[in-house]
């Protein structure tokens, strides 16, 4: 699969909360999440207003001019806090782009 890796531009940056919803772990044989969960403010501080605090960066991966995946930034206090100096690392892929090498 050809894809490329590009940095997301500013106005992509609400498809945000459809990576932050795939990015979620979901047991295949479970009902999954409604998609309103994301709503939910310790998932929003991933998304919200995404871009303007100073550490925010995104990568996207893109597949025939269609975005498959992100790779986000964010300096947050969320589930992977590890100290105000280091941000935390969300990446997510779109499910018929997973397995095909573009999250490594």
């Amino acid at each position: 699969m050809k894809y490329i890796i590009r940095e997301m531009y500013p106005q992509e940056y609400p498809l945000l909360a459809e990576f932050l919803y795939e990015s979620i772990f979901q047991r295949e044989n479970e009902t999954p999440f409604p998609k309103t969960i994301i709503q939910n403010p310790e998932l929003q501080v991933y998304i919200q207003d995404f871009g303007t605090l100073k550490d925010d960066f995104c990568l996207c991966a893109e597949v025939d001019h269609k975005l498959a995946g992100a790779v986000w930034v964010r300096n947050i206090h969320g589930y992977g806090n590890i100290d105000d100096e280091t941000p935390e690392f969300a990446i997510s892929l779109f499910k018929e782009y997973r397995g095909c090498g573009i999250g490594t």
